[in-house]
């Protein structure tokens, strides 16, 4: 437990000194253009306040110009007055568009039966028509105008002008100045009893800035003035002058004292700003040298509570991450201004100094853990935003599966938001009523109309369903056109029809069951009841030695027929669940058949039937499991001889059919073939005549499935007495 808590313990004092070292390295980069001048009067702040005051001294004394001067000046020149006649076009346009403007407003008036407005209307129109005539006529009548209006500008810009001097910061006025203009001699200066330059300057001053007569180390006053909103006419435009001279700011109580304080706080802060980053750098150092023994990042790795951060998803522990970045910046910005505001002799300044090294320790751990996993790619695949786009895409896809319903319910569900949306506009806007009853009319009641047929229909698709559920048959749902519900309709048809098909051939299965259960127990107990009657028999003391062989025969025979039986029900088992290999290959089809046909060669002779066999010149391959193949054929020649009626033909023939191998074996049944002829295919199923034969009932079924097996096709033809086998199977190249 002491281990854990002096880990803790190195951990966050190395994660202070980290914040300290990073907010000096930003103090240092945000501040070092301002503490490497030499001193306040070498800073872009000082330098700011003393254009402040040459704008100042240049609108108040250098080209401070009275209001009779500046209305003396003023002139009016032909051209003035011509540009002032012809502002608005020609007489008869003015005129012409004068009595439009007026004919509006007096209509009004005289449509409200007011005629003391429609009379005022009258004379302010002749009025103005008879001073655009005047202006025609008289020049002096627009030099009288024009020179009220300059007048007027005049008025304004002196305003703007005592505005700007009555605003003026008065703690920048403890400058001196003594500047000549270097064309016109003129003198300018605040300090009385100033004859020259020299007499300012003095070695107590706390500032001094000499202006000498080049036009490089002159004072330059340009010719605008940047307090007016608007561009200078020509009636208030300064003169742009060229001084020497000086600008001093005195050492005394009277006049430096604020500029005193500004000063001795910049040293203060500048000494503050170096000894700050000394440090700053010195805790880098320590700390990177303190890393090497205790590897601080490996420990934070190592934490127990990173697996309760592992099920975070990746993406949420990114947007964190960034803005714990973003909150650690702006602690650390704020801390950085500490190392030159002295904030740190204040609660505030220590609480940022709290929250940069909180911001930055969290980072760091994030980071940290982050960087554990984030190149682990299945990590991506579990991002919240990705999951949640998967869900909305999933949403609208299922929304818009069938597309046609998501737009008819999107449709409808416009219509209705725009009904309602337009109900609330007729409502604090009446006069749209007419138009809204419109549209209501012919899009909103035939869309409801269309929205409650189709939900009726709906009703009437889901009883449908639970009637089918429960087992009850109705009939049939009308369904017409391709909308989705009538496709649901026409599914659920055709579902039900499959119940009815489904249950008939469950009724199949059990009677085939049941058959099969008793020609199993039949066939296995018919030679097992033979083996123990005939061992029963060889017990007796009297019995002979030809009666013991007899005896002994018929139980080798019954007993090699019953174990014939149990191999035939194995293999056919094995087939159906698909355990069975096949190991294909490249066999010629017209050969296998051959050589199944040899081995019935002598039973063919002993027999009474003729074989009629049609085989290809050249051979015929398929890739298949030639042994599982030839016990195909083995069981259908076995079936022919067992079944065939005697002195009858039985045909055998291989072709090639549209890319297939194509086998046949046709002949002519000893019993009648009654019932359904698919049922042949049934294990242990035999015509209820043949049931007295040797076969096992499985020989078409064993045949079958091994046919099925190579992706072939084994059919069943009956006419009559003839008995047709057909197999086909894949042909390959010769």
């Amino acid at each position: 437990m002491d281990t854990r808590w002096k880990s803790r313990t190195k951990i966050t004092v190395w994660i202070v000194l980290l914040t300290i070292g990073l907010s000096g390295i930003l103090s240092i980069l945000d501040n070092v253009h301002w503490y490497v001048n030499k001193d306040y009067f070498h800073t872009e702040d000082f330098d700011m306040q003393l254009n402040e005051y040459i704008e100042y001294i240049s609108v108040a004394d250098i080209n401070h110009t009275s209001e009779q001067e500046l209305k003396s000046n003023i002139k009016v020149t032909k051209e003035d007055i011509e540009e002032h006649r012809t502002r608005y076009g020609t007489l008869s346009d003015q005129v012409s568009n004068l009595r439009d403007q007026y004919q509006g407003r007096i209509d009004d008036a005289k449509a409200a039966d007011n005629e003391n407005v429609v009379k005022l209307y009258e004379e302010e129109r002749d009025q103005k028509i008879n001073d655009i005539m005047e202006n025609f006529k008289s020049d002096e009548h627009v030099k009288a105008k024009l020179m009220k209006e300059k007048e007027k500008q005049i008025d304004e810009f002196l305003n703007e002008r005592e505005n700007f001097i009555a605003n003026y910061d008065t703690n920048l006025l403890s400058f001196d100045y003594y500047l000549e203009d270097v064309k016109t001699g003129e003198v300018f200066t605040n300090v009385k009893n100033a004859n020259r330059a020299k007499d300012l300057e003095k070695s107590s001053n706390l500032f001094t800035k000499h202006y000498s007569s080049s036009e490089n180390g002159s004072l330059q006053i340009n010719g605008h003035y940047t307090f007016l909103d608007y561009p200078e006419n020509e009636l208030v435009a300064p003169k742009p002058r060229l001084l020497q001279g000086v600008i001093t700011i005195p050492n005394s109580a009277s006049t430096g004292n604020w500029i005193t304080e500004q000063k001795n706080d910049f040293e203060n802060r500048q000494t503050f700003f170096y000894a700050t980053s000394i440090i700053s750098l010195l805790a880098i150092v320590l700390l990177l040298l303190w890393a090497k023994k205790m590897h601080p990042l490996q420990v934070i790795a190592a934490s127990e509570k990173r697996n309760l951060y592992k099920a975070i998803p990746i993406d949420m522990k990114l947007g964190v991450l960034l803005l714990s970045i973003f909150f650690m910046i702006v602690a650390l910005f704020a801390n950085a201004q500490n190392y030159v505001y002295f904030s740190y002799m204040y609660s505030s300044g220590i609480i940022e100094f709290l929250f940069a090294v909180l911001m930055t320790g969290i980072t760091l751990v994030q980071l940290v853990w982050i960087y554990r996993e984030v190149g682990q790619k299945q990590l991506y695949k579990e991002a919240f935003l990705l999951k949640m786009s998967r869900w909305f895409y999933r949403l609208g896809s299922e929304a818009f599966y069938n597309r046609s319903v998501g737009i008819q319910i999107l449709l409808l569900l416009i219509v209705i938001f725009l009904s309602g949306f337009g109900a609330g506009v007729v409502f604090m806007y009446p006069i749209h009523f007419p138009l809204y009853a419109i549209l209501f009319i012919v899009f909103t009641i035939p869309v409801l109309i269309y929205l409650f047929k189709r939900i009726g229909y709906l009703n009437r698709i889901i009883q449908h369903s639970k009637e089918l559920a429960a087992g009850q048959m109705e009939q049939d749902l009308p369904h017409k056109g391709n909308s989705a519900l009538a496709m649901l309709a026409g599914n659920l048809n055709a579902l039900k029809h499959g119940v009815k098909t489904s249950k008939r051939a469950e009724a199949k299965s059990e009677r085939l069951k049941t058959e099969l259960i008793t020609n199993v127990s039949h066939d296995l107990r018919t030679p097992l009841t033979s083996i123990i009657t005939y061992t029963e028999l060889m017990k007796s003391q009297e019995l002979t030695k030809e009666d013991h062989d007899a005896y002994l025969e018929i139980i080798d025979r019954k007993s090699k027929r019953l174990k014939i039986l149990i191999d035939d029900l194995f293999e056919v088992s094995k087939m159906a669940s698909g355990n069975l290999e096949l190991t294909k290959q490249r066999v010629d089809i017209v050969q296998l058949l051959q050589q199944a046909m040899a081995e019935y060669n002598e039973t063919i002779k002993e027999s009474s039937l003729v074989f009629r066999t049609s085989e290809p010149a050249k051979p015929l391959f398929a890739y298949v499991d030639g042994q599982k193949m030839w016990r195909v054929f083995d069981n259908l020649i076995g079936n022919v001889l067992k079944y065939s009626m005697d002195n009858t033909r039985v045909y055998v023939s291989v072709a090639p059919v549209n890319q297939k191998v194509q086998i046949s074996f046709k002949n002519v049944s000893k019993y009648e073939l009654g019932g359904n002829i698919e049922e042949l295919f049934e294990r242990f199923k035999r015509g209820d005549t043949s049931r007295h034969t040797d076969g096992s009932g499985l020989g078409l079924a064993i045949a079958k499935s091994i046919v099925d097996l190579h992706e072939g096709t084994l059919d069943i033809d009956v006419d009559g007495d003839l008995f047709k086998v057909t197999i086909e199977l894949d042909a390959m190249e010769s």
